[in-house]
């Protein structure tokens, strides 16, 4: 059995391809791999070069694979539903371009939403009519990936996004055929959102394809929540910390990916506000070696 770690753009603050606050994505190849990775996400499509020489001679210079990519986008939003159209093709095409295989969907901030992350209790819900069209824009978006590209898709829960609770989670995965969707399971997203990482894994690992790993300072959650803080407050605040130094159990983690036979890729997500004093190569070559030493090699 192979578990693999790397890295993803956004542990450099890297949310969106076009913020003139990003590094360049060479600097990010580089530091990844200085950090002592193998692997990186595509991160934002845009952000990386589309042109796959280009990109290709990058990541052989820095020994890196690509690992996958996600398609970060307002799936609640029948009016984006073009721009989601179009990440989903250009994000599929890199991947396939570069032998990645992880294609993960994100939905993403919505202004209804991010008031009330990690408050699963106040959180406005969709009606009927406005899930099914949701869930259905999530299908074809998957169907896309897995039967126009051979590859693997998975959904991924997100804070301040209408997929971000437990029980949204479990309700899509009832309702969509595990063959075109899988699991990229977000041990911080899920521990925000106010519900147990390891029991949730423990219950779904066999749909489990991919894994981000991530962790919560249990002290800024706490705070958040009392101050019922939107999405955007908390990640000021610092609520993603290194891993290690949060409330999410490591061990526990890697003990339920040991006892499936859980081959492939988990990749480190510090997200990180780059208006901040931020630290991304010394911080990602410091959560590297915490998995090594819990047994991440």
């Amino acid at each position: 059995m192979t578990i693999r770690i790397g890295n993803a753009p956004c542990s450099w603050g890297v949310e969106f391809a076009e913020d003139d606050r990003n590094p360049t994505w060479e600097t990010v190849l580089k530091e990844c791999s200085e950090a002592g990775y193998k692997g990186i996400e595509l991160g934002p499509v845009g952000f990386m070069p589309e042109d796959p020489a280009i990109l290709g001679d990058g990541l052989a210079k820095y020994g890196l694979e690509l690992i996958g990519g996600v398609v970060f986008r307002p799936y609640h939003d029948p009016d984006a539903w073009d721009d989601v159209l179009d990440a989903t093709h250009r994000t599929a095409k890199a991947l396939k371009a570069h032998g990645a295989e992880q294609m993960v969907l994100i939905d993403s901030i919505a202004k209804r939403r991010a008031p009330t992350a990690g408050r699963a209790t106040e959180a406005e819900q969709m009606g009927k009519e406005e899930w099914v069209a949701f869930r259905d824009r999530i299908v074809e978006s998957a169907k896309i990936g897995t039967e126009e590209y051979g590859l693997t898709v998975s959904i991924h829960a997100h804070a301040g996004g209408f997929m971000d609770f437990e029980p949204e989670l479990e309700r899509l995965l009832s309702e969509v055929d595990e063959k075109i969707l899988k699991i990229c399971f977000d041990t911080g997203h899920h521990s925000y959102a106010g519900f147990d990482p390891v029991a949730f894994m423990k219950r779904n690992v066999s749909r489990i394809s991919y894994m981000h790993f991530k962790d919560i300072d249990p002290v800024v959650k706490a705070k958040v929540i009392e101050d019922r803080a939107d999405f955007y407050d908390a990640c000021g605040r610092g609520i993603f910390c290194k891993l290690g130094l949060g409330d999410v159990d490591f061990p526990a983690v890697r003990q339920v990916l040991l006892d499936a036979g859980f081959e492939g890729w988990c990749t480190v997500e510090q997200d990180i506000d780059p208006t901040l004093d931020v630290t991304p190569l010394a911080d990602n070559r410091y959560n590297r070696e915490y998995l090594e030493s819990v047994g991440f090699k």
